[in-house]
């Protein structure tokens, strides 16, 4: 997925061993979207038997690539998906393995024999999952692949020869690694604003703890001022001390200004006590209150949740 990425795709993984991928934002970059899935197969790498299926429905997409063969990417275009999809085994369906049996028993192999039938017949004898088997089998839905936002994969690590317990040499390890991690060209001089500390304690065990910083920061001091005193939670002796830089700034500075609009100071610190709160819990934290239907009587019904990113 990271190799993908580099290579300016969109990626969205949907299991070990397989990712859906948008080819829309480079295929001008490559030159079409055959040399772009080409560009695809290259950025996997020789070490994964890699095939590429290519469709405007991921169904399809994911069935072509399980009949490509090694190293071939397959198009299949979206008026041909059908006739495509009508030869292959139901096997390919991700449903229940009883569900695909009890197709397999009445007779129903290839993906054509099920999408003939009457949706609602299916329904009715395998439930939802039948329907949604018998909707793939027709195609599927069209769906624009989300990629991942990339986590910054940054971090140094430390190998002691013996077990270290004490405190002034686990904060001088500390420091080691905040100016190795610092100087790292990866970081593009953006600030930190999630970090960890981890280490393997000396009876084989694992220890971590994370750091959401308030304001994101490139400052030695003050990082080791908020990653220091967790050291003190070490439950025993560690062979070997590691630093990670979970979440990057988005920018290099702070552009300043001589006169600042009315309001704009109080939204700059709404939008980074944001950033600090998606930052230490995740995206889709914190919502917004959007009313839909305010004269419902059922209070649910009223108002939606909606995740606010920005």
């Amino acid at each position: 997925m990271r190799r993908l990425e580099d290579a300016g795709f969109a990626v969205d993984s949907a299991g070990p061993g397989c990712a859906y991928f948008e080819t829309r934002g480079v295929e001008r970059l490559y030159g079409g979207l055959e040399p772009a899935l080409k560009r695809a197969l290259k950025a996997a790498g020789a070490g994964w038997d890699a095939r590429v299926g290519a469709a405007s429905r991921r169904f399809a997409a994911l069935a072509a690539a399980n009949v490509a063969r090694s190293g071939q990417a397959l198009v299949v275009s979206d008026e041909r998906t059908r006739e495509f999809l009508a030869p292959l085994p139901v096997s390919l369906l991700p449903m229940d393995a009883r569900r695909r049996e009890e197709l397999e028993e009445l007779g129903v192999k290839r993906l054509g024999e099920l999408a003939g039938l009457p949706g609602g017949a299916v329904a009715e004898r395998l439930g939802p999952d039948g329907r949604r088997a018998w909707s793939l089998a027709r195609g599927g839905s069209k769906r624009r692949v989300r990629g991942r936002r990339p986590a910054a994969e940054l971090f140094e690590t430390l190998e002691f020869p013996e077990a270290v317990g004490n405190e002034l040499t686990l904060r001088r390890s500390l420091g080691v690694l905040l100016d190795r991690l610092l100087a790292r060209p990866e970081r593009g001089g953006r600030a930190l604003r999630k970090v960890a500390l981890a280490g393997r304690l000396v009876g084989g065990g694992s220890w971590r703890r994370t750091v959401t910083l308030r304001d994101a920061t490139a400052d030695p001091a003050r990082l080791r001022t908020a990653l220091a005193p967790k050291l003190n939670d070490l439950p025993a002796p560690i062979v070997m001390l590691r630093l990670e830089a979970l979440v990057l700034a988005e920018s290099v500075g702070n552009q300043l200004e001589l006169v600042r609009p009315e309001g704009d100071e109080l939204r700059e610190h709404l939008s980074e006590g944001l950033r600090q709160v998606r930052a230490g819990t995740g995206s889709g934290s914190v919502c917004t209150v959007v009313e839909v239907a305010p004269w419902s009587r059922l209070p649910e019904q009223r108002a939606l949740l909606v995740p606010r990113d920005e």
